[in-house]
Protein backbone atom coordinates (compact mmCIF):
# COMPACT_ATOMS: atom_id res chain seq x y z
CA UNK A 1 0.00 0.00 0.00
CA UNK A 2 1.61 3.51 -0.75
CA UNK A 3 0.93 6.20 1.92
CA UNK A 4 -0.51 9.75 0.85
CA UNK A 5 1.91 12.37 0.34
CA UNK A 6 0.77 14.18 3.71
CA UNK A 7 3.82 16.52 3.41
CA UNK A 8 2.90 17.74 -0.14
CA UNK A 9 -0.81 17.82 0.56
CA UNK A 10 0.26 19.87 3.91
CA UNK A 11 1.93 22.76 0.94
CA UNK A 12 -0.42 22.77 -0.92
CA UNK A 13 -2.91 23.54 1.56
CA UNK A 14 -0.66 26.42 2.99
CA UNK A 15 0.06 27.79 -0.98
CA UNK A 16 -4.06 27.82 -1.16
CA UNK A 17 -3.93 30.01 2.17
CA UNK A 18 -0.80 32.56 1.21
CA UNK A 19 -2.02 32.42 -2.51
CA UNK A 20 1.87 32.15 -3.72
CA UNK A 21 4.46 29.50 -3.52
CA UNK A 22 6.82 32.51 -2.27
CA UNK A 23 3.75 33.18 0.64
CA UNK A 24 3.84 29.50 1.55
CA UNK A 25 7.54 28.85 1.51
CA UNK A 26 8.01 31.30 3.92
CA UNK A 27 5.23 30.74 6.46
CA UNK A 28 6.94 27.24 6.39
CA UNK A 29 10.47 28.23 6.28
CA UNK A 30 11.58 26.15 3.66
CA UNK A 31 12.62 27.37 -0.35
CA UNK A 32 10.29 28.23 -3.06
CA UNK A 33 11.65 25.90 -5.14
CA UNK A 34 11.02 22.79 -2.59
CA UNK A 35 7.34 23.84 -2.59
CA UNK A 36 7.11 24.02 -5.86
CA UNK A 37 7.96 20.37 -6.26
CA UNK A 38 6.09 19.19 -3.72
CA UNK A 39 2.81 20.88 -5.74
CA UNK A 40 4.44 19.07 -9.11
CA UNK A 41 4.59 15.74 -7.13
CA UNK A 42 1.27 16.08 -6.13
CA UNK A 43 0.04 16.77 -9.91
CA UNK A 44 1.33 14.15 -10.77
CA UNK A 45 0.06 11.50 -8.76
CA UNK A 46 -2.97 12.51 -8.82
CA UNK A 47 -3.09 13.03 -12.30
CA UNK A 48 -4.66 16.39 -12.65
CA UNK A 49 -3.35 20.09 -12.55
CA UNK A 50 -4.01 22.11 -8.88
CA UNK A 51 -3.02 25.62 -10.05
CA UNK A 52 -2.94 27.79 -13.40
CA UNK A 53 0.34 29.58 -13.03
CA UNK A 54 0.87 32.22 -14.84
CA UNK A 55 3.67 35.14 -14.39
CA UNK A 56 1.45 37.37 -12.50
CA UNK A 57 -0.76 35.19 -10.97
CA UNK A 58 -1.37 31.86 -9.49
CA UNK A 59 -5.22 30.96 -9.14
CA UNK A 60 -6.71 27.77 -8.50
CA UNK A 61 -8.06 24.97 -11.02
CA UNK A 62 -11.50 23.21 -10.70
CA UNK A 63 -9.73 20.44 -9.40
CA UNK A 64 -7.97 22.67 -7.00
CA UNK A 65 -11.06 24.36 -6.12
CA UNK A 66 -12.60 20.85 -4.81
CA UNK A 67 -9.45 19.47 -3.41
CA UNK A 68 -7.96 22.83 -1.63
CA UNK A 69 -10.86 21.76 1.45
CA UNK A 70 -9.31 18.36 1.88
CA UNK A 71 -5.80 19.89 2.18
CA UNK A 72 -6.38 22.41 5.15
CA UNK A 73 -8.57 19.22 6.67
CA UNK A 74 -5.32 17.17 6.90
CA UNK A 75 -3.31 19.93 7.34
CA UNK A 76 -5.34 21.04 10.52
CA UNK A 77 -5.92 17.41 11.71
CA UNK A 78 -1.92 17.33 11.60
CA UNK A 79 -1.28 20.34 13.63
CA UNK A 80 -4.17 19.51 15.84
CA UNK A 81 -2.79 16.07 16.52
CA UNK A 82 0.88 17.21 17.52
CA UNK A 83 -0.49 19.92 19.36
CA UNK A 84 -2.75 17.78 21.38
CA UNK A 85 0.58 15.16 22.19
CA UNK A 86 2.54 18.56 23.14
CA UNK A 87 -0.43 19.95 25.31
CA UNK A 88 -0.67 16.97 27.29
CA UNK A 89 2.70 17.27 29.16
CA UNK A 90 1.60 20.71 29.99
CA UNK A 91 -1.10 23.66 30.87
CA UNK A 92 -2.92 25.07 27.30
CA UNK A 93 -1.23 27.52 25.88
CA UNK A 94 -1.46 29.17 22.74
CA UNK A 95 -4.28 30.76 20.06
CA UNK A 96 -7.67 30.67 20.08
CA UNK A 97 -10.00 32.34 17.00
CA UNK A 98 -13.56 32.29 17.39
CA UNK A 99 -16.19 34.34 15.35
CA UNK A 100 -19.30 35.27 17.06
CA UNK A 101 -22.42 38.04 16.37
CA UNK A 102 -21.55 41.22 16.71
CA UNK A 103 -24.36 42.16 19.40
CA UNK A 104 -24.39 39.07 21.06
CA UNK A 105 -20.36 39.21 21.58
CA UNK A 106 -20.51 42.45 23.10
CA UNK A 107 -23.31 41.64 25.69
CA UNK A 108 -22.09 38.54 26.60
CA UNK A 109 -19.67 36.51 24.72
CA UNK A 110 -16.58 39.67 26.09
CA UNK A 111 -17.44 39.20 29.50
CA UNK A 112 -17.19 35.49 29.30
CA UNK A 113 -14.26 35.67 27.62
CA UNK A 114 -12.72 37.78 29.85
CA UNK A 115 -13.43 35.64 32.82
CA UNK A 116 -11.68 32.97 30.90
CA UNK A 117 -8.87 34.68 29.68
CA UNK A 118 -8.23 35.15 33.79
CA UNK A 119 -8.31 31.66 34.38
CA UNK A 120 -5.92 30.72 31.38
CA UNK A 121 -3.47 32.95 31.45
CA UNK A 122 -1.30 31.27 28.78
CA UNK A 123 -3.93 30.78 25.83
CA UNK A 124 -4.94 34.23 23.60
CA UNK A 125 -8.49 34.63 21.97
CA UNK A 126 -8.74 36.71 18.65
CA UNK A 127 -12.69 37.70 18.90
CA UNK A 128 -13.95 38.43 15.56
CA UNK A 129 -17.16 39.90 16.00
CA UNK A 130 -19.62 40.23 12.76
CA UNK A 131 -23.09 39.79 12.06
CA UNK A 132 -21.67 38.46 8.34
CA UNK A 133 -21.33 35.01 8.26
CA UNK A 134 -18.26 33.51 8.00
CA UNK A 135 -16.41 30.63 6.19
CA UNK A 136 -15.49 28.80 9.46
CA UNK A 137 -12.47 26.70 7.78
CA UNK A 138 -11.51 29.11 4.81
CA UNK A 139 -10.65 32.19 7.52
CA UNK A 140 -8.94 29.95 10.18
CA UNK A 141 -11.43 30.25 13.24
CA UNK A 142 -11.05 27.25 15.53
CA UNK A 143 -14.69 28.13 16.94
CA UNK A 144 -18.13 30.33 15.75
CA UNK A 145 -20.79 30.77 18.10
CA UNK A 146 -23.90 31.38 16.03
CA UNK A 147 -28.36 31.98 16.54
CA UNK A 148 -29.67 30.73 13.63
CA UNK A 149 -31.92 27.56 12.57
CA UNK A 150 -28.55 25.54 10.95
CA UNK A 151 -29.09 23.73 7.54
CA UNK A 152 -27.28 20.45 7.72
CA UNK A 153 -22.99 21.21 7.05
CA UNK A 154 -19.97 19.51 7.77
CA UNK A 155 -19.15 21.77 10.17
CA UNK A 156 -19.34 20.25 13.94
CA UNK A 157 -22.24 21.96 15.92
CA UNK A 158 -23.74 21.82 19.46
CA UNK A 159 -26.74 23.69 20.72
CA UNK A 160 -26.03 25.48 23.60
CA UNK A 161 -29.13 27.17 24.56
CA UNK A 162 -32.72 28.02 23.02
CA UNK A 163 -32.80 31.77 22.16
CA UNK A 164 -36.10 33.72 23.37
CA UNK A 165 -37.29 36.02 20.68
CA UNK A 166 -40.09 38.84 20.63
CA UNK A 167 -42.00 40.72 18.35
CA UNK A 168 -42.18 44.18 19.44
CA UNK A 169 -43.40 47.40 18.13
CA UNK A 170 -43.83 50.93 20.26
CA UNK A 171 -46.82 51.85 22.19
CA UNK A 172 -47.19 55.23 19.73
CA UNK A 173 -46.89 52.69 16.81
CA UNK A 174 -49.68 50.36 17.86
CA UNK A 175 -51.97 52.94 19.04
CA UNK A 176 -51.48 54.47 15.26
CA UNK A 177 -51.37 51.29 13.08
CA UNK A 178 -53.36 48.88 15.50
CA UNK A 179 -51.83 45.58 17.00
CA UNK A 180 -52.32 42.56 14.97
CA UNK A 181 -53.50 39.93 16.20
CA UNK A 182 -52.63 37.37 13.96
CA UNK A 183 -49.04 36.87 12.25
CA UNK A 184 -50.93 37.11 8.58
CA UNK A 185 -51.87 40.82 9.03
CA UNK A 186 -47.82 41.74 9.51
CA UNK A 187 -47.76 42.64 5.81
CA UNK A 188 -50.08 45.32 6.52
CA UNK A 189 -47.31 46.75 8.59
CA UNK A 190 -44.14 48.66 8.71
CA UNK A 191 -41.99 45.67 9.50
CA UNK A 192 -38.51 45.85 10.08
CA UNK A 193 -36.21 43.20 8.53
CA UNK A 194 -32.51 41.34 9.30
CA UNK A 195 -30.51 41.15 5.98
CA UNK A 196 -28.70 38.47 7.29
CA UNK A 197 -31.48 35.72 7.67
CA UNK A 198 -33.61 35.34 3.90
CA UNK A 199 -36.05 33.52 5.64
CA UNK A 200 -39.92 34.05 5.94
CA UNK A 201 -40.67 35.00 9.65
CA UNK A 202 -42.42 31.71 11.15
CA UNK A 203 -44.67 31.52 14.47
CA UNK A 204 -46.04 28.61 15.89
CA UNK A 205 -49.94 29.13 16.83
CA UNK A 206 -51.47 28.31 19.98
CA UNK A 207 -52.91 24.88 18.65
CA UNK A 208 -50.22 24.21 16.54
CA UNK A 209 -51.05 26.07 13.89
CA UNK A 210 -47.44 27.30 11.42
CA UNK A 211 -47.32 30.20 9.51
CA UNK A 212 -44.94 31.78 7.60
CA UNK A 213 -44.77 35.35 6.64
CA UNK A 214 -42.83 37.30 3.93
CA UNK A 215 -42.43 40.59 5.09
CA UNK A 216 -40.80 44.15 3.22
CA UNK A 217 -40.72 47.54 5.45
CA UNK A 218 -38.89 50.99 5.99
CA UNK A 219 -35.63 49.69 7.27
CA UNK A 220 -33.58 46.58 6.44
CA UNK A 221 -30.18 45.68 8.54
CA UNK A 222 -27.78 43.14 9.27
CA UNK A 223 -27.37 44.40 12.86
CA UNK A 224 -30.62 43.94 15.29
CA UNK A 225 -29.73 46.95 17.78
CA UNK A 226 -29.58 49.33 15.05
CA UNK A 227 -33.39 48.15 14.78
CA UNK A 228 -33.98 49.93 18.39
CA UNK A 229 -33.89 53.85 17.48
CA UNK A 230 -36.50 53.14 14.84
CA UNK A 231 -38.31 50.94 17.05
CA UNK A 232 -38.28 53.40 19.94
CA UNK A 233 -39.87 55.94 17.41
CA UNK A 234 -42.63 54.37 16.56
CA UNK A 235 -41.70 53.75 13.03
CA UNK A 236 -42.32 49.76 12.42
CA UNK A 237 -41.76 46.38 13.94
CA UNK A 238 -38.75 43.87 14.16
CA UNK A 239 -38.51 40.24 15.43
CA UNK A 240 -35.75 40.56 18.35
CA UNK A 241 -33.56 38.58 20.67
CA UNK A 242 -34.23 38.95 24.15
CA UNK A 243 -30.39 40.03 24.85
CA UNK A 244 -31.30 43.15 22.52
CA UNK A 245 -34.74 44.06 23.26
CA UNK A 246 -34.97 42.88 26.76
CA UNK A 247 -34.01 45.96 28.60
CA UNK A 248 -36.75 48.19 26.59
CA UNK A 249 -39.49 45.67 27.23
CA UNK A 250 -38.48 45.66 30.58
CA UNK A 251 -38.98 49.65 30.59
CA UNK A 252 -42.30 49.59 28.26
CA UNK A 253 -40.35 51.33 25.24
CA UNK A 254 -41.54 48.55 23.38
CA UNK A 255 -44.33 46.48 23.81
CA UNK A 256 -44.23 42.62 22.91
CA UNK A 257 -47.35 41.94 20.49
CA UNK A 258 -48.79 38.15 19.20
CA UNK A 259 -47.54 36.78 22.51
CA UNK A 260 -49.57 33.29 21.74
CA UNK A 261 -47.66 33.07 18.69
CA UNK A 262 -43.94 31.65 18.92
CA UNK A 263 -41.59 32.70 16.99
CA UNK A 264 -39.03 30.39 15.48
CA UNK A 265 -35.64 32.28 16.82
CA UNK A 266 -33.57 29.23 16.25
CA UNK A 267 -30.81 28.93 19.01
CA UNK A 268 -27.46 29.43 20.35
CA UNK A 269 -24.80 26.66 18.16
CA UNK A 270 -21.38 26.21 19.14
CA UNK A 271 -19.55 25.39 15.34
CA UNK A 272 -16.19 23.95 15.13
CA UNK A 273 -14.02 22.66 11.70
CA UNK A 274 -15.05 19.08 10.93
CA UNK A 275 -12.69 16.40 12.37
CA UNK A 276 -12.38 15.60 15.89
CA UNK A 277 -8.57 15.80 17.02
CA UNK A 278 -8.67 20.06 18.15
CA UNK A 279 -5.52 21.39 20.28
CA UNK A 280 -6.25 21.23 24.34
CA UNK A 281 -5.99 25.16 24.68
CA UNK A 282 -9.60 24.61 21.78
CA UNK A 283 -11.04 22.07 23.91
CA UNK A 284 -10.88 23.96 27.49
CA UNK A 285 -12.54 27.17 25.56
CA UNK A 286 -15.39 24.88 24.34
CA UNK A 287 -15.97 23.18 27.90
CA UNK A 288 -15.77 26.72 29.43
CA UNK A 289 -18.34 28.38 26.40
CA UNK A 290 -20.51 25.64 26.50
CA UNK A 291 -21.23 25.65 30.55
CA UNK A 292 -21.24 29.39 30.92
CA UNK A 293 -23.55 30.07 27.45
CA UNK A 294 -25.94 27.68 28.22
CA UNK A 295 -28.24 29.35 29.81
CA UNK A 296 -27.08 32.81 29.32
CA UNK A 297 -29.71 33.05 26.29
CA UNK A 298 -32.46 30.51 27.86
CA UNK A 299 -35.49 30.92 27.55
CA UNK A 300 -37.24 33.08 31.08
CA UNK A 301 -40.40 31.50 32.20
Amino acid sequence: MRLPDLEAWAIFACVVEHRSFSGAAEAIGVSKATVSKAITRLEQHLGQSLFHRTSRRLSLTENGKALAEHAARILAEANSAEEAALDAASAPTGLVRVAAPMSLGLIAIAPVIADFLAEHPGIEIDLHLSDARVDIVAEGFDVALRIATLPDSSLRTRKLADVQVHLVAAPDYLARAGTPTHPGQLGEHRCFTYTNITTPWRFVGPDGTEVSVRLQGPLATNSGEAMLPALRRGLGIAMLPDFIAGEDIASGRLVPILSDWIPHGGALHLMTPPGTLRPARVEVLIAYLSERLKTLCAVRN
